[in-house]
């Protein structure tokens, strides 16, 4: 969605609120379907079914609604020319009751345009080594074309998590577009933006991009699947799109010099986002200034669900509440239980929380942390410290009990300060099938000496 900074003006359009009334009209959408089972070989990252009373706002536990012509501090009009004001209100973001999330463009009786956009708090979507994360979501675009779909710009994509609190360092930092969409077009774009602005190997403001027609019904009239997919099970690395599960369009990581692609995908991950935009350089691209009088307001993009997976077998149906991946990245907020911690909110790249104050004895508890079938043997862990000289202390991993045996461990002292970062790793003794694991420390002194971030093991 962030595919150029060029802006746009467009003289607003006087519409009396009465046709404003008459032009609501409501989309008819098939029965909502829930999330699809995991398939075999695969394991649930995260998921929104979009389940709530009509009328509400989607779940703040798992999403973060962005408001206004810009993030505070970032481009204007969200660097792409865009024309609405985002909003918070239930007129342009809510449930419908039945299973979906409409995001609506209203333009109000002065000839304001209003509609909504959210993002996940996560932000660390991204495939573990050797597995396969996929990204993907049944939507129907707004049912809307011709002359009066002239400015609507739905999307479903993602941006790397550096973007949050920096809003200056795009393209580096990666955008995937599952879906766009613009002028009520029947086709769906798939789009990849990286490296530097204007050209660079994304081609920059462009992109690297592909589209074609939904099959089937249109994209308008009926529900698709949007699937995005970010393969590390292979060398070189690819990023794969589909609709209804038919491919479109890839990418290679060897069509990228190495910093490009580490800049892309060396950080902590992905958040995902779902807008409705109005005018902007992509519409106006392809149908000269938009929105226009003739654009019609009220038409909504109907959202069924949103889900992520990871490739691997490594998350089944039995595993307890907080139950993960161990070759995900744990997020160590995301405890089921702790002592003498404390949880603060990080600077880290992503943004998000951290625990802290941590001190000897102290210790954090996951559940149903499952290994698979394949050993794991190393842990790495995101820490930092502002320990005075000479204190010290051990990042401990124990399975199933806060006082076994340590199946390995890493030395920290001071990094230069409580939110100063940095990735350790450390070798573990092999281990497979599912587990509690206690991150524990230890130190000989008794002031706290680490923060933790997050965490994650992997087969070497």
């Amino acid at each position: 969605m962030t595919t150029t900074s060029r802006r746009r003006r467009l003289a607003a359009v006087a519409v009396a609120l009465a046709a404003l009334t008459g032009l609501l009209v409501q989309v008819a959408v098939s029965a909502s379907a829930a999330v699809p089972p995991t398939p075999s070989g695969w394991s649930l990252v995260w998921s929104d079914d979009f389940n709530g009373n009509a009328g509400t706002l989607p779940s703040s536990t798992n999403w973060i609604i962005d408001t206004g012509h810009s993030y505070p501090g970032g481009p204007a009009n969200w660097g792409t020319g865009e024309i609405q004001n985002y909003t918070s209100s239930t007129s342009n973001l809510s449930l419908d009751g039945a299973g979906n999330l409409r995001i609506t463009p209203l333009r109000s009786g002065s000839g304001e345009w209003t509609s909504a956009r959210i993002e996940t708090r996560r932000a660390d979507f991204k495939p573990a080594d050797g597995r396969i994360l996929r990204i993907e979501g049944r939507i129907q675009m707004p049912n809307v074309t011709g002359n009066a779909a002239l400015g609507y710009w739905p999307a479903f994509w993602a941006l790397g998590s550096p973007y949050r609190g920096n809003y200056w360092n795009w393209p580096g930092i990666g955008e995937y577009d599952i879906m766009e969409n613009v002028n009520g077009i029947n086709s769906v774009w798939g789009v990849l933006h990286c490296g530097v602005n204007p050209g660079g190997p994304c081609n920059e403001t462009t992109g690297l991009g592909a589209s074609r027609a939904c099959p089937g019904s249109t994209c308008q009239s009926a529900f698709h699947t949007y699937r995005f997919e970010w393969d590390r099970s292979v060398s070189p690395n690819q990023l794969r799109w589909y609709v209804d599960g038919q491919q479109f369009h890839s990418v290679s990581q060897s069509q990228f010099d190495s910093t490009t692609w580490s800049n892309m995908t060396g950080h902590a991950g992905y958040f995902l986002l779902l807008n409705v935009a109005m005018g902007g350089a992509f519409p106006n691209a392809l149908g000269g200034q938009t929105p226009t009088p003739d654009t019609v307001p009220g038409r909504p993009m109907v959202v069924d669900y949103v889900a992520v997976w990871q490739s691997g077998t490594t998350t089944t149906p039995t595993n307890p509440p907080g139950g993960v991946d161990a070759r995900s990245t744990i997020q160590a907020e995301r405890y089921q239980a702790q002592s003498g911690t404390i949880v603060e909110t990080t600077t880290d790249t992503g943004g998000g929380q951290n625990v802290g104050a941590i001190s000897n004895g102290d210790w954090l508890r996951f559940d149903g942390v499952n290994f698979g079938t394949e050993a794991a043997r190393q842990f790495r862990a995101r820490v930092a410290s502002g320990a005075a000289a000479g204190v010290s202390g051990l990042v401990q991993v124990r399975l199933d009990s806060p006082t076994a045996a340590p199946i390995g461990d890493f030395a920290l002292a001071n990094t230069g300060g409580w939110q100063s970062w940095r990735t350790v790793p450390a070798n573990i003794s092999g281990v497979t099938g599912t587990h509690t694991v206690y991150l524990t420390f230890s130190s000989g002194q008794p002031a706290d000496f680490v923060n933790v971030n997050w965490f994650t093991f992997s087969t070497s």
